[in-house]
């Protein structure tokens, strides 16, 4: 008789629980994209396709086995930088995971070169990408993508890579608000933690085109 009457009180509560289901499902659903999306800055359709494809690298770990590497050190630049059309207003740029096998003559939206993360309590957080190509790659072209040209050809991030790796490189702030812009390098709202592998000093120099 127990067996009976506990399959009679399970029958009795499957509307209750359908119900439950059915209105607690988009509120728990509608929390977890809030969250992914939270602080997110507004981007044109384009980009927000790209993001989506990249939103499973808010997990670093994720990004580690799909071969983006960690440069280890946070970059901060604490003085505003110009020279020609290159621009670096004060801010923090972050931590770079460099992927190898997508360094190459071409740009895809998909598999950026690089991704940016900062550091916050302990954790990483995904705040950019980069779109990253060697000045010997490029040749005499600049290299573009979105719609922009890419920065340089200017210097190796020191300490990041060797002053000597000359490259082009393009900066998306993807999941962070830029107030100096979308594309800029640095990130005025952006600050690395102090410690030993935070690196603040100037930004790279600009150098002449391969073959100029």
């Amino acid at each position: 008789m127990p067996t009976i009457a506990h399959s009679r009180t399970a029958r009795s509560l499957r509307p209750l629980i359908a119900v439950a289901v059915a209105v607690l499902a988009p509120i728990s659903a509608g929390h977890a994209q809030g969250e992914a999306s939270r602080g997110a800055p507004d981007v044109p359709p384009e980009l927000e396709v790209v993001r989506a494809g990249l939103d499973k690298y808010r997990d670093p770990i994720v990004a580690v086995h799909d071969g983006y590497l960690s440069t280890v050190a946070c970059l901060e630049f604490p003085e505003p930088f110009t020279e020609g059309e290159m621009r670096y207003p004060a801010g923090g740029m972050g931590v770079h995971f460099l992927n190898a096998q997508h360094i190459g003559p071409t740009l895809d939206p998909a598999r950026p070169q690089v991704l940016i993360y900062v550091p916050e309590q302990g954790k990483l957080r995904l705040v950019a990408a980069e779109w990253f190509m060697p000045a010997a790659a490029a040749g005499a072209t600049p290299p573009s993508i979105f719609g922009t040209a890419l920065a340089g050809p200017m210097e190796g991030h020191e300490p990041i890579m060797p002053g000597g790796l000359h490259h082009y490189d393009l900066h998306v702030w993807l999941w962070e608000r830029n107030p100096a812009g979308i594309f800029s390098p640095t990130n005025p709202a952006v600050h690395c933690p102090a410690g030993e592998y935070t690196h603040a000093g100037g930004p790279p120099r600009m150098v002449h085109r391969e073959g100029h």
